[in-house]
């Protein structure tokens, strides 16, 4: 089965669609799938529901699809660094589906694992917790979170081998692994493309069954919030 593409364009070829959800890896901006979220921005496809930690930032990212009123709704768990974001939310023109950072984590990893849904303590007592079923278990009240099934997941790896078993670089790794897992079809963009078997079995960070499309190119690699010490006058 062949897994390499030449560019994000061709490997999304076929994929997308109005009105799907998109699963997308990335925390804040380290991480993020950028080229192949550029070339959703080209595909000019609407009323995307992206589940995904954050929303990039202003022009950047995810951020690109909120500029191009791409994005319906948002399941996510973090909405700062970007004013459109606030601004479409405000407005109404953007619905959020708010979610604990681990119970988002989770929610992809079980639909990767085939699993409907679970119970969790995180939210009892929040408005994260309206309108989910509730249940006790050894005198401690848990609420059902339903595992995500999206139609496409979008991820950032490090280093690929050609059957898409994948390696991702520390902090990077994030979100990636979970999105990648849960959705129907997933593409990956990685640094790097190494021949099969060249990767140590034990340092493999998810396996190739998962991936179904693979990308190498070059990332900006941009930091969100740049802070430096001032240079001191001699």
């Amino acid at each position: 089965m062949k897994k390499i593409y030449p560019d994000a364009k061709s490997a999304l070829d076929g994929l997308l669609k109005d009105d799907m959800l998109i699963a997308a890896g990335g925390f804040g901006l380290c991480g993020i799938p950028e080229l192949l979220i550029d070339a959703i921005v080209e595909s000019g496809i609407k009323g995307l529901t992206i589940a995904s930690n954050n929303c990039g930032v202003d022009g950047f990212g995810l951020g690109k699809l909120l500029d191009t009123h791409q994005i319906k709704k948002m399941m996510s768990s973090y909405v700062g660094e970007n004013d459109e974001f606030m601004r479409q939310y405000l407005s109404g023109e953007l619905e959020i589906e708010f979610n604990p950072q681990g119970t988002l984590a989770e929610r992809m990893r079980a639909g990767g694992c085939g699993i409907p849904g679970f119970y969790t303590k995180t939210g009892v007592g929040t408005v994260i917790a309206e309108g989910k079923e509730h249940k006790d278990f050894n005198g401690e009240t848990y609420i059902m979170e339903e595992g995500i099934f999206a139609d496409l997941s979008i991820v950032k790896a490090w280093k690929a081998d050609e059957t898409g078993n994948l390696v991702f670089r520390k902090t990077a790794r994030n979100f990636n692994p979970p999105a990648a897992m849960c959705g129907k079809i997933c593409v990956v963009e990685v640094e790097e493309i190494v021949p099969t078997g060249s990767l140590d079995p034990d340092m493999i960070h998810l396996a190739g069954i998962y991936v179904h499309r693979l990308i190498q190119g070059e990332h900006e690699k941009r930091i969100e919030q740049r802070t430096v010490r001032q240079k001191e006058t001699a």
